[in-house]
């Protein structure tokens, strides 16, 4: 399972002209999706859709949003999942307890990306973080906020949503899963809106963002490369450790020690 997902791009279920341009748009994972993109009389459609593509094209790789857990598609797209070896991953959506999880274990065989996106998600993190066959965690922001009464783009939304991605972040550290993804940004064509909440919730620890479209793709990638001053930095950090072999030394009028070390190696490891 691939350890980078800076931008994780959706792409409808029912749109199978798109499936390959979508695995070619540069995102770091593609996620074919059954649930919200496809209404309820293009359910089996789509899953036929994707079982032809997957046969048709063994050797691409992509995730499946299935729809959730007490819906009545739940049980048939987890067993399209099991089908294909091409499909390497469940993405749960309204993820809200552990047993939902092990369901999709049993029923798929597959690692789950859950999306919390409800105020039961938020309160019962901790447990989805911690079940087996996890990757990582999703944060659906958008139908969080419907759940919650929450008004968007107010200094009040931000506070609840920052809180949740900390503890997002948290119990993702303590259960030693993959770090988290943040949600879409709806406005595509908002790319500065995009960047500055890619950048922050960066900042934070996460490692990514989930994508609607592929002009998107890009801006996430440029969030979270590292700069070019950062770059630099890690590597005088790097050379002066292994030239000196010391666990402790001074750059730049600055203490260096294990995790600043640590740090500029991971710089270095990113991917730009």
């Amino acid at each position: 399972m691939q350890q980078t997902m800076r931008a994780a791009l959706f792409v409808p279920g029912n749109r199978p002209e798109r499936f390959a341009k979508a695995l070619a748009a540069g995102a770091d994972a593609v996620i074919i999706d059954l649930e919200d993109a496809v209404q309820v009389d293009a359910k089996e459609a789509a899953r036929e859709h994707i079982a032809q593509f997957a046969a048709e094209n063994p050797q691409q790789r992509f995730w499946v949003r299935v729809n959730a857990a007490d819906t009545p598609w739940f049980e048939a797209d987890l067993a399209l999942c099991r089908a294909h070896d091409g499909i390497v991953g469940v993405v749960l959506p309204k993820a809200e307890t552990a047993a939902q999880l092990q369901r999709v274990r049993e029923l798929a065989g597959k690692p789950a990306l859950p999306i919390v996106e409800s105020a039961r998600g938020v309160l019962n993190l901790e447990e989805l973080a911690a079940a087996e066959g996890v990757d990582r965690l999703a944060f659906g922001y958008l139908d969080l906020m419907l759940d919650t009464g929450t008004r968007p783009d107010t200094p009040g939304a931000r506070l609840l949503l920052d809180h949740i991605r900390c503890r997002m972040l948290l119990c993702s550290t303590v259960a030693g899963i993959k770090p988290p993804i943040d949600g879409v940004h709806p406005d595509f064509r908002d790319t500065q809106a995009l960047s500055s909440v890619a950048i922050q919730v960066r900042d934070m620890g996460f490692a990514g963002v989930l994508c609607i479209h592929p002009a998107q793709v890009s801006v996430v990638h440029s969030a979270f490369a590292p700069s070019a001053q950062e770059r630099e930095w890690a590597q005088r950090v790097v050379a002066e450790f292994e030239r000196t072999g010391s666990a402790a030394f001074q750059l730049d009028g600055a203490m260096i020690d294990a995790p600043v070390i640590e740090r500029a190696k991971r710089l270095l490891a990113a991917v730009v």
